[in-house]
């Protein structure tokens, strides 16, 4: 799908605050409310918007603990692996990589304990995986929210 600057502009709004009543982005961009409807539709429909998301506090909800976890796969079995990892409440994001990892896990544990069981018990004695090494995130200094539009 090819994006104009309007249908940018109207990204950008919602990237910003998703709950932007459509009168408010059509107000902002001076163009009718039925219009920005229309385009959020079509988007959608393209995939350009995916969801709309509530950004979650992970602390505030239990998970004091975040890490990344490279993982190297054994050839030719890394499928059955990778939809493990997808089955893992505690897994967020799963990232096909090149480098020294195959494959970069970003996790949220309650505490160092569920940390160890996660990559004990679940992630790094999976059928698939050769070596994993987890990095645990001391601090966050800046998160981006959403992309540069």
């Amino acid at each position: 799908m090819e994006l104009d600057e309007t249908d940018r502009q109207i990204l950008r709004i919602l990237q910003e605050d998703a709950r932007t009543p459509f009168s408010e982005v059509a107000r902002r961009i001076d163009m009718s409310s039925a219009t920005v409807h229309d385009r959020v539709s079509r988007m959608e429909e393209a995939g350009v918007i995916k969801g709309y998301h509530a950004d979650i506090d992970a602390r505030e909800v239990g998970y004091g603990v975040s890490a990344f976890v490279g993982l190297r796969t054994d050839q030719g079995r890394e499928d059955e692996a990778l939809a493990h990892l997808a089955g893992l409440p505690e897994v967020k994001e799963v990232h096909l990589t090149t480098g020294e990892w195959d494959v970069m896990v970003r996790v949220y544990a309650e505490d160092t304990d569920a940390l160890r069981e996660l990559m004990f018990d679940h992630i790094a004695g999976t059928e698939g995986f050769a070596r994993s090494q987890t990095m645990v995130v001391l601090g966050t200094d800046y998160e981006a929210d959403g992309l540069p539009i």
